[in-house]
């Protein structure tokens, strides 16, 4: 049975499950407006999801053929997934933000070959072992797999966006990924909480969840990124909003956003605190991944988990050389950072 429910002031969520995933489901949000309903984000490309979906709005009165645009939080695929599908239904137009776009297009263009070379070069920098690089090689004549088209129009940053009857306001909030973003119900809150009006959080602000923070880098550029920067940036300035309800991705909506986020700050300094001691000695990121805390012991997470992981203890390096409380060992090869 699909579950609906409803958040007052012409907002809905549909929970739709994402296939063999902890997580369950996503909460997509169905928004009333003047020209027909607008979704916020879609769901997982699957067919069950997308029997979920279509089922949840006829409970929400309205139907996939009526859907007037979809606003994508990010590229993740139990977020767009289901997209283009809903555009093919019904003609909507779908929105994300350009550095996600670009994101989606590059993993659309570029060929398998390219790719698959480029990860393993990334892989065996990081110090992963041979016996996991190998698939990679092995790999890289794959074919490559159609994706969704590149969503259009994009997300401008601050801007409210075409939805005729509401404000809902464009905050751009990188780090889960380069181009997700929050988006700002400018509405007073239908129960008159006290705040200033509701906040769609994606994944950037989830009650119980920490997000992951990796790297998502074109082959082609070599700039050094920052995203567990970005990350806390934009967790302080979602802070500083101090909306009356946040309206998340996974989970359930909750109150009190200043405080979440300080939270996830705190546990941002602890983590990279405790990373601080692992590297007393120097460490490869895949070595450092190895000794993180995990959901899982180390040997028990899959293949594809363990490429994940690796991006997210890299991404916490570079915060930490960022912050001059690491660097890189000279002369070393695969590259090994240590504590200053």
């Amino acid at each position: 049975m699909t579950q609906v429910s409803d958040h007052g002031g012409g907002v809905r969520s549909l929970r739709v499950p994402i296939p063999d995933n902890p997580l369950g489901h996503t909460l997509v949000y169905v928004v009333d407006t003047d020209r027909g309903p607008v979704l916020i984000d879609t769901g997982w490309d699957d067919p069950a999801s997308w029997d979920t979906l279509a089922e949840g709005l006829t409970l929400c009165g309205t139907s996939p053929d009526e859907i007037h645009g979809v606003v994508i939080t990010h590229h993740h695929p139990d977020h767009h997934g289901l997209s283009g599908r809903v555009r093919e239904t019904s003609g909507a137009w779908i929105a994300m933000h350009a550095a996600d776009t670009a994101i989606v297009r590059r993993t659309r263009e570029t060929q398998p070959g390219h790719w698959f070379a480029y990860m393993t070069a990334k892989l065996t920098a990081a110090g992963a072992p041979e016996e996991h690089v190998a698939p990679l090689r092995s790999a890289r004549r794959a074919p490559c797999r159609p994706l969704p088209r590149p969503p259009r129009p994009e997300i401008v940053p601050g801007e409210l966006l075409d939805l005729p009857g509401r404000r809902l306001r464009a905050i751009w909030t990188p780090g889960h990924t380069p181009g997700h973003v929050c988006l700002h119900l400018e509405e007073q809150h239908p129960a008159r909480l006290p705040g200033h009006g509701r906040l769609f959080s994606g994944d950037h602000l989830l009650p119980g969840i920490t997000p992951h923070i990796g790297l998502y880098e074109d082959p082609d550029d070599a700039t050094v990124t920052d995203p567990l920067g970005d990350y806390l940036d934009s967790l302080e300035r979602v802070g500083r909003l101090a909306p009356a309800e946040v309206l998340p991705a996974h989970q359930h909506a909750f109150a009190d956003a200043p405080a979440r986020v300080r939270e996830l700050l705190t546990h941002h300094e602890e983590r990279l605190t405790g990373l601080l001691n692992l590297l007393t000695a120097p460490l490869t990121p895949w070595q450092l991944a190895e000794r993180m805390e995990w959901n899982r012991p180390w040997d028990q997470i899959p293949y594809g988990s363990r490429n994940i992981a690796v991006s997210e203890a890299e991404a916490h390096l570079r915060r930490l050389v960022k912050l001059g409380r690491a660097e890189a060992v000279p002369g070393s090869e695969p590259v090994a950072y240590v504590a200053v």
